[in-house]
């Protein structure tokens, strides 16, 4: 469950890296965006869950496509290093934003009270379960986008050969906007999904930063099957660190994993080897 729930803004990260080659950390303050917007929609305007990740999607959709094309963007032409370093500053700012209008405080989503589900000694939350399924379902959803529709198809192409694309008539600049658009709005989603556990503050986004860009790399910086195999491995690998070490120490699990697969496997476990 923690793997499928990292795994959703983990898309939308490898998402950005393959089209516009660089790694986008803005993506953990358009996660907290995505969970005050579904807070805002669900225990403001009382609308149930689904409709609310609708509107989160939207919203931080909206909200990354202003963002790039307003600071990135110009910034490309200078290289992936000097993206990366805005995008860190950018996040700064936006997670400001967000703590100047609603404050640091806590904040819950209304959802009914429910009764865990026991399995032996096991217990698993309803609310475990749905967002698991919603997870689910965001992916399967992604995954048919890129592969049957006109615009997934062009991502695809830009993705592989931007040079080539625009030879066949695809603009990559139109192409770059949908991309973030989609990025944003899974790394949205992605925060309202983690939200939905616990609890959601100014930040919420940037404490699943290290387990986003490690389940990233562990698959393949700009592989979105990759992203989710690496999420996957990921969540289970942090899970069972808890068996040995506490808790605190749980997120050392994501540096670990760039570790290792960086000296050993630099492409990741589905990305493809420099020829």
């Amino acid at each position: 469950m923690t793997g499928a729930l990292i795994a959703v803004p983990a898309i939308g990260f490898s998402a950005i890296f393959a089209v516009l080659r660089y790694p986008n950390f803005a993506i953990a303050s358009y996660a907290t965006i995505g969970a005050f917007a579904a807070w805002w929609a669900n225990a403001v305007a009382g609308l149930p869950v689904v409709p609310a990740l609708a509107i989160a999607f939207a919203v931080t959709g909206v909200v990354g496509v202003v963002a790039e094309e307003t600071s990135l963007k110009r910034l490309r032409d200078n290289g992936a290093l000097i993206v990366a370093i805005a995008s860190i500053a950018l996040n700064l700012v936006l997670e400001n934003i967000i703590r100047f209008i609603f404050g640091n405080d806590m904040k819950g989503y209304d959802l009914p009270l429910a009764r865990d589900l026991r399995f032996g000694e096991l217990r698993i939350g309803p609310q475990q379960l749905q967002s698991l399924a919603l997870s689910v379902a965001i992916m399967a959803a992604m995954f048919l986008f890129l592969r049957y529709t006109r615009f997934g198809k062009a991502m695809r192409a830009v993705a592989d050969n931007p040079d080539l694309a625009r030879l066949k008539g695809i603009d990559p600049a139109r192409i770059a906007i949908v991309t973030v658009f989609l990025g944003a709005g899974l790394s949205g989603v992605g925060g309202v999904l983690i939200g939905l556990d616990t609890s959601i503050d100014p930040l919420t986004g940037y404490r699943v930063l290290l387990s986003v860009f490690a389940a990233a790399v562990l698959g393949g910086l700009g592989s979105i099957p990759g992203a989710v195999v690496g999420a996957l491995a990921l969540g289970i690998a942090e899970e069972l660190a808890l068996i040995a070490v506490p808790a605190t120490y749980r997120t050392a699990v994501g540096f670990v994993a760039i570790l290792i697969m960086l000296t050993f496997r630099p492409r990741g476990i589905l990305g493809e080897r420099a020829t």
